[in-house]
């Protein structure tokens, strides 16, 4: 057993091939251990400064920490989206990684305190910097940097405002090693990743949420991630087409899939039921705003009252509607 508080499960592990066991546990522990396994696996740790500190297995093998319904601050260090982890029988393979090196590490401590096996890849689920900037925490290990086949453009014309903009919102101390890492291995076309006894099947999706959005399914639970083609509870934010994005949850409701997990929101949700409240949404935005470029109004009186119907439904809305129906009016102006 390590004596490193970072990598002591306190909460119950489930034996799953994750390369962890029991041995060297007093009795009192064991019994503790054992009642702990009946309720729910939520593994915890106590990294220094910790915002990642509770990451659940949701099914055999997968792993979530649930960001929060926050905008980026110092007092949560960038911890605003959900990070992800899968479990094969030769690798590990990470989805998003949170808003900071510093939070990369403390996922990177949740994974060591579940198994030693190499982490083969960081997959990035678009460009957004609070899935993106915990990747320079898995640099030591030598994966395959994964990522739509746009995003490294993306993130690439982005990377001065990306670095300033986020060091500036979390401060200087919890961003410190920060950095862009680029794609080194970009999905064009449906491409599955082989973790030993299981599969990764990486889609790349048109604009919507993003122009670089990309999906992941664990073939072998049926686990489907979303990124931030899916929000919950915090409000979506539009960053490439309204229209994509009301059509790719179209399709992407059409699916089966045991289970979802969102970009940001609860670690997991259920099809189709998880996507009806962003739907509604983005389609109150869209309907209000033709209707009021139809009616020959301003932008700025679209952005006084489009989709205001769905205020009460979402947090952070007044930090994030405004510029939604700004992004909605540019676009469909032009139908």
């Amino acid at each position: 057993m390590t004596n490193d508080p970072r990598k002591t499960p306190v909460g119950p592990t489930t034996p799953s091939g994750c390369g962890y066991g029991v041995h060297g546990l007093s009795r009192r522990n064991v019994l503790l251990a054992s009642l702990a396994i009946a309720s729910v696996p939520l593994l915890r740790y106590a990294p220094a400064h910790a915002a990642i500190n509770d990451v659940m297995e949701v099914a055999p093998g997968i792993f979530v920490h649930q960001g929060r319904y926050e905008v980026q601050s110092p007092a949560n260090g960038g911890d605003i989206a959900n990070a992800s982890f899968v479990v094969g029988s030769e690798g590990v393979a990470v989805i998003d990684t949170s808003g900071s090196a510093r939070l990369g590490a403390q996922l990177r401590d949740a994974i060591r305190a579940v198994t030693d096996k190499p982490i083969k890849y960081v997959i990035n689920t678009h460009m957004h910097p609070d899935h993106v900037f915990g990747n320079a925490a898995f640099k030591q290990d030598n994966p395959e940097f994964v990522g739509h086949y746009k995003l490294a453009r993306a993130l690439g014309t982005r990377k001065d405002g990306y670095l300033a903009a986020n060091e500036q919102m979390i401060g200087s101390e919890a961003f410190a090693g920060s950095e862009i890492i680029l794609p080194t291995l970009s999905i064009k076309e449906p491409t599955k990743l082989d973790l030993g006894d299981r599969e990764l099947l990486l889609e790349p999706q048109p604009t919507a949420h993003t122009d670089n959005d990309l999906i992941v399914t664990d073939l072998k639970t049926n686990t489907l991630f979303l990124g931030d083609l899916l929000f919950s509870v915090h409000v979506p934010t539009i960053d490439g087409s309204i229209k994509g994005w009301i059509d790719v949850l179209d399709e992407i409701g059409q699916r089966k899939a045991a289970r979802v997990v969102p970009g940001h929101g609860p670690r997991t949700m259920e099809l189709p039921e998880a996507l009806v409240p962003e739907q509604r949404y983005l389609s109150a935005i869209a309907d209000d705003v033709r209707k009021q470029i139809a009616e020959g109004k301003t932008l700025e009186q679209a952005t006084k009252t489009a989709g205001f119907s769905e205020k009460d439904a979402w947090k952070l809305f007044d930090q994030y509607h405004v510029r939604n129906v700004t992004a909605a009016f540019a676009e469909l102006e032009w139908e």
